[in-house]
């Protein structure tokens, strides 16, 4: 008999499944502390939570028959990830089971404030009968700009073509097949989405491309008119340069429901009778609950029973490969997150080369972990080898593979092409004795930098002290450096700087180097 523990209130539909269910056990008790928690977890093989159960590493040290977590959710902060992998127990989310819920409180605020519902509403409860004040616009035949083609983008997608709207679609990552079958009207431009778009809707993650994605220079860019609406994460719009931009009308309106810190503090929105807020409540519909609810009961008496595993936010170990292969995965990870930091733009093509010995053994697991590396700065939620191939198809991502026996200049190596829209990077590795992790190559640049702790990938002039420079201002800001690699193309006097640091650098650091006149570009990525 498997005994699951619910210790978060859950939709009833959800528990239901679980007692019809042959061979399980559901026990409700909910309000638990930590000592109450550690107290009873040890008689469970199975807990599903919501957001209110603090599952913690201590908690997990009493866990003698757990197997599996299931969060009928999908933010995952209140489990310690880290801790349940190193005990082998699974750690899953429903993430799908918001999407419709999401999407259409988007078209709510949309149709809130092109409809003056809310100020109408406040209006006439205080006994006014005023209609002249409140005239509204019309969805049918305006243009919407979708930022994020994901499941929830193209939920958005298809209600708003219902509406006769235009949709134009933008993914910073890459653009999914889907999407234009759908009707979207997909653009590489997406300032084309900010000049052209009466409505603009976000659907990305929070992360570092996407961070402030929207500030002052693109609400310039839209059309007095235009409106804003963000049911994705808080911080992707700069909320000080939005509010300055509804405060003078630089565009018409914007409807949230989420922000940078949640309750927000200190904000001004309150007062801007152009402005809809919302709690965050995307994902708080009645049937969403119920979805979730079931999804996380149904995946973990699966998973628990030998079943498939699914929505797993933890990567099971890759410890028993062969290990060689164990390592080029790792080193193939980090290679991954290399090139998703420096080769910016959305996703075109990804090619990856393996050359020597390694390209006769078995590499599903290695393209995985590089798909890992490649797609998780690009994601908030967990990319793990559970799911890495299906977010990569999702996104519209294929992923070229060429095995050459035949070595270069080492005995294996491992090399990637990532080409977007804006640019094409190579970045070529390997490792020696079987522990030694190097990069050999970026770019065409012969560098040789261990790629461990935080990378910084400098491309400059090639002048005389840009090696004094870099080396001054990390001194400055106590930043160690670990490992440097150089490399020169002589003949069109650039030159690439390759370090490994004990410590990620600050806005600071970045801006000091940024202002040297001799660098180009600067990237930098924790690969631990």
């Amino acid at each position: 008999m498997l005994k699951i523990l619910i210790s978060d209130k859950l939709a009833k539909e959800g528990i239901e499944l679980l007692k019809n269910m042959e061979g399980v056990e559901p026990v409700i008790k909910t309000g638990l502390s930590e000592d109450d928690l550690i107290k009873i977890i040890g008689e469970f093989d199975g807990l599903i939570i919501r957001s209110d159960t603090k599952v913690t590493a201590k908690v997990l040290g009493h866990c003698a028959k757990l197997r599996g977590i299931a969060r009928a959710g999908v933010g995952i902060d209140n489990v310690d990830v880290k801790e349940a992998t190193k005990r082998g127990i699974i750690v899953m989310n429903t993430p799908g089971g918001n999407t419709l819920s999401a999407a259409e409180h988007t078209m709510a605020l949309m149709l809130a404030i092109s409809r003056k519902v809310v100020p109408a509403c406040v209006s006439l409860k205080a006994g006014n009968w005023d209609r002249k004040s409140f005239t509204g616009n019309q969805l049918n035949h305006k243009v919407l700009g979708l930022i994020g083609l994901g499941r929830i983008g193209q939920a958005v997608a298809k209600m708003a073509l219902g509406f006769d709207m235009k949709v134009l679609g933008y993914d910073p990552l890459a653009t999914p097949k889907a999407a234009e079958e759908l009707g979207i009207e997909v653009t590489d431009n997406l300032e084309r989405i900010f000049r052209e778009s009466d409505y603009i809707s976000l659907h990305v993650p929070k992360n570092e491309q996407t961070l402030n994605m929207i500030a002052a220079p693109q609400l310039k860019m839209m059309k007095p008119s235009a409106i804003i609406v963000n049911c994705a994460r808080g911080g992707v719009i700069n909320e000080n340069d939005l509010f300055e931009a509804l405060k003078v009308n630089t565009i018409a309106g914007a409807a949230l429901d989420v922000f940078a810190k949640e309750p927000p503090e200190n904000w001004g929105f309150k007062e801007l009778p152009n402005c809809i807020v919302t709690p965050h409540l995307g994902a708080s519909t009645h049937e969403a609950q119920i979805e979730v609810a079931v999804e996380a009961a149904q995946i973990l008496v699966d998973a628990l029973k030998g079943g498939p595993i699914r929505n797993a936010v933890n990567a099971p170990s890759m410890a028993s490969l062969p290990p060689m292969v164990s390592q080029y995965a790792e080193l193939s990870r980090r290679i991954g997150t290399v090139l998703a930091t420096i080769a910016h733009g959305r996703i075109k093509s990804v090619r990856i080369e393996y050359r020597g010995e390694i390209a006769s053994k078995p590499l599903t697991a290695v393209t995985t972990a590089f798909t890992i590396g490649l797609m998780q700065p690009h994601s908030d939620a967990p990319v793990n080898i559970v799911n890495a191939a299906l977010l990569a198809k999702e996104c519209g991502i294929t992923i070229d593979e060429v095995k050459n026996p035949e070595a270069q200049d080492v005995a294996s190596s491992f090399s990637a092409t990532v080409s977007t829209d804006k640019v094409t990077r190579y970045v070529r590795g390997t490792i020696f004795g079987d522990k030694i992790f190097r990069i050999l190559e970026i770019d065409g640049f012969n560098v040789e930098v261990t790629p461990k702790g935080t990378l910084a990938v400098i491309f400059n002039d090639d002048k005389p002290g840009v090696i004094g420079h870099v080396g001054t201002i990390m001194g400055r800001h106590k930043i160690n450096i670990s490992t440097m690699g150089v490399g020169q193309k002589l003949d069109q006097g650039k030159a690439i700087l390759a370090v490994s640091l004990d410590k990620a650098p600050g806005e600071a650091v970045l801006k000091e180097l940024k202002d040297l006149d001799f660098v180009n570009e600067v990237y930098h990525c924790n690969l631990d």
